[in-house]
């Protein structure tokens, strides 16, 4: 297990660059050394003078970081992570070194993280409510933040909490495993290389609360919500700009019923601080805006702990929305956004990328389409439009792009899928197909009486 702030001897050429405040050096061949230093506040860049590194020496020290790994085989927190053709990646006591070389770079690069600070979660001044939220083994945690802002040491704090003081079984989920944490909570790996495998043991051994660092992938969100329902207290640290953000990476992943029992609490950090939690709830209502014969339902994104519902989410026809609750004096934001999902929605749907939505209530909306179009779109007997009526909730006018009214802002085409009628037929687009084919039987008729 690694712990903070000690390892075993390295060359002192990298040990000189480790000063106080150093969180991560950069060495490449023919270049100078960099630093990334000082508070996490206020993290700077910095070259520090001297000769450049050569691939000569570069290659040197992997060989020396090499040969201290495997002279410190005894010690847990000395091993090689990843060995792959151009990269390896090692942890040396609290150091995690990666290395790269041609072919996969395209020079000699050496990479040194470690952490620079170490925190219990006492010294967050968390309120009562949210420790005791923090406490419950039956949860799903993500902690969101960018690179940097401190969500691993975040992570570690709970971590130990849980261990420490809540008296729980914790185990961790890693790929590298870098979390510096007490002996007795083990930390898994990828088994051969396949983290849906760790998941498989980590059912075996029973722990009350799993820490799965880095969930990134789309897989790693499947995974996370595998583990999450089959019962196991889960934090996940995950990348993002905002908590939303966090929260709409699960979007595609898991039902949305699923969401709230998958993913419950957002811990967001920015420079050290968490800056925002969110609570995630199930309701069947109506969204905000709409009425109350479109309830379903509903999952409430509630700032905590004063439960100010700041976002809903729920499906608008074949689209997930994610609809901020504003001030009712303004245009129903849910308008606003449901403007923008149905007009990505029809423009993929019908194959035609000139398309405008006009929502003008919670009942009503337009559909301006190219007027050489309006037939394709109405259908035989209004069969097409009888069909988004249903998929919508909603009573259609179509009408021409010429009539379009001036002050309707036009939604950009990169709200769209940008699908070409090919790739609509490619990816199932059955019913369109239907009704276009009939469309041009029926013109063909039409000829052929003339």
């Amino acid at each position: 297990m690694a712990t903070f702030a000690d390892h075993p001897e390295i060359p002192e050429a990298l040990e000189n660059l480790l000063k106080e405040g150093v969180s991560t050096v950069f060495l490449k061949a023919d270049c100078t050394a960099r630093v990334k230093q000082g508070h996490i506040s206020a993290i700077s860049l910095d070259e520090i003078e001297g000769e450049e590194w050569n691939t000569s020496a570069l290659r040197s020290l992997v060989e020396a970081l090499e040969s201290i790994v495997e002279n410190n085989s005894e010690r847990s927190d000395c091993f090689l992570e990843i060995d792959r053709n151009g990269c390896k990646v090692f942890q040396i006591g609290d150091l995690r070194v990666t290395c790269a070389w041609p072919p996969f770079a395209d020079a000699y690069e050496v990479t040194v993280v470690r952490p620079v600070t170490k925190l219990s979660l006492p010294e967050y001044e968390l309120p009562e409510a949210l420790l005791k939220r923090l406490a419950d083994h039956h949860r799903g945690v993500f902690i969101s933040g960018r690179p940097g802002s401190g969500k691993t040491t975040l992570a570690q704090a709970i971590a130990e909490h849980l261990d420490e003081e809540i008296g729980a079984m914790v185990k961790t989920m890693e790929a590298p495993r870098d979390l510096q944490l007490p002996p007795r909570i083990t930390q898994y790996a990828p088994l051969e290389g396949d983290l849906e495998k760790t998941a498989e043991i980590i059912f075996l051994v029973r722990p009350d609360f799993v820490i799965f660092d880095e969930v990134r992938r789309a897989r790693d969100f499947e995974i996370f919500a595998d583990v999450r329902l089959a019962g196991v207290g889960l934090l996940g640290v995950t990348h993002a700009n905002s908590a939303l953000e966090a929260i709409q990476r699960l979007i595609g992943k898991v039902e949305l019923g699923l969401v709230p029992q998958v993913l419950d609490t957002v811990l967001h950090v920015e420079k050290g601080e968490i800056s925002q939690v969110l609570e995630l709830r199930m309701t069947v209502k109506p969204p905000s805006g709409m009425q109350e014969e479109l309830a379903r339902p509903v999952v409430e994104i509630v700032r905590f702990p004063d439960g100010k519902v700041l976002f809903e989410m729920f499906a608008f026809g074949s689209e997930i929305a994610v609809v901020p609750v504003g001030d009712k004096a303004n245009k129903s934001p849910v308008l606003k956004m449901a403007r923008i999902e149905m007009t990505k929605s029809l423009r993929d749907y019908l194959a035609i990328s000139a398309l405008e939505v006009d929502i003008q209530s919670e009942r009503n909306a337009t559909i301006y389409v190219p007027d050489s179009m309006i037939g394709s779109v109405v259908g035989q007997g209004g069969a097409m439009v009888k069909e988004l009526e249903e998929e919508y909730d909603l009573r259609f006018q179509i009408k021409g792009l010429k009539t379009i009214p001036r002050n309707l802002d036009r939604i950009p085409e990169e709200h769209s899928g940008n699908w070409d009628l090919q790739s609509q037929r490619s990816m199932g687009g059955r019913q369109w197909e239907q009704h276009s084919d009939s469309n041009k039987s029926k013109r063909r008729k039409g000829r052929k009486r003339r």
